[in-house]
């Protein structure tokens, strides 16, 4: 049976957090043990150059991705885990998308509009972002891209230019990929209530060191309620960032202890630093391994790499044959 194709990308822009893991990372590890999909997981080093000018930290966020990933269960004999960067037909094919779409069609992207609605000027790398995203996800013929709610339209705008390129040359042969959002997790709330976002500073990191952490967890904004109150757990940011980590009986207890009263929130943080701790045991250690350990790190992605240009070499020979670039 042939499996479905499932594609990821990470942006190699900062520490990772909790929002990283619950909005993709996550799903991405079961999805690839199901056994049901080819796994293609690149680290989008092209995409954080928009932002990050730093040769040094951005070498440290890819280092820090793979180590990562690896311990939060991601096999490498079942999957390509590989540095955008690293297979060149990326570009190649954003080159030939950007053919086919117009700048009108580019500037309804929310994040051009964000950074113009700040007044910022906006770099063409950023500007054309949707267009390399989508030969992100069009070059291993994805079927499904795990995302957040907030990534959404990537996959919407990578629909639309397989659709582009299709008609264009006249050829059936781009699939049309669908966004893999879980219900449960489409938004992780940060610190403050907001989305958890490493520009808004308000993350819960995954893999720093203890203290951060602690930091993090007990930076948590609360209101006014007492200990003795009953409060909406719903409405509260602390079971909604706690609740991703619990199994259907260990959340009804939590909530309970939200809407019964008598729980405070040092309580209900304290609760949280330990589950989290809990969830990192063994997962740090593997952490720490890898990033001690830069030499594995390069071989982990050299291999991803190969295995990813094998099948994008594939996909460039047909692009080139339909378009005329090779004859």
């Amino acid at each position: 049976m042939t499996k479905k194709v499932l594609v990821s990308g990470i942006q190699a822009s900062g520490r990772l957090h909790f929002g990283n893991y619950f909005g993709a990372m996550k799903q991405n590890v079961a999805l690839t043990e199901s056994g049901e999909y080819e796994s293609f997981v690149f680290i989008a080093d092209y995409h954080a150059l928009t932002t990050l000018k730093d040769r040094d930290s951005l070498s440290k966020a890819t280092s820090e991705i793979v180590a990562s990933y690896m311990a939060c269960g991601l096999d490498t004999k079942k999957v390509a885990l590989f540095k955008q960067s690293d297979v060149p037909q990326h570009t190649e094919l954003a080159t030939i998308f950007n053919n086919v779409v117009t700048v009108p069609y580019l500037m309804r992207a929310h994040a051009f509009k964000d950074h113009e609605a700040k007044n910022k000027e906006v770099n063409v790398g950023l500007f054309d972002y949707p267009v390399l995203m989508a030969a992100d996800i069009l070059m291993y013929q994805a079927d499904i891209v795990p995302v957040g709610s907030d990534q959404k339209q990537h996959v919407e705008y990578a629909r639309d230019i397989a659709g582009f390129y299709n008609r264009a040359w006249g050829v059936d042969y781009f699939k049309l990929p669908k966004e893999y959002i879980l219900k449960d997790v489409a938004t992780v709330p940060g610190i403050d209530g907001q989305k958890m976002s490493k520009s808004k500073g308000n993350v819960i990191p995954l893999f720093e060191d203890e203290e951060e952490l602690k930091k993090a967890v007990m930076g948590i904004v609360t209101d006014s309620s007492t200990p003795d109150d009953k409060k909406n757990p719903d409405e509260n940011i602390i079971y909604n960032i706690h609740k991703l980590f619990l199994d259907d009986s260990q959340n009804s207890e939590l909530r309970n202890k939200f809407e019964n009263g008598g729980y405070s929130y040092k309580e209900a943080k304290d609760d949280l630093l330990k589950t989290i701790i809990d969830w990192r045991k063994g997962k740090k250690d593997i952490y720490d391994g890898l990033i001690n350990n830069p030499e594995k790190i390069k071989e982990i992605l050299k291999e991803g790499g190969e295995k990813a240009k094998k099948k994008a070499t594939e996909t460039m020979h047909d692009v080139r044959l339909q378009t005329g670039l090779d004859f």
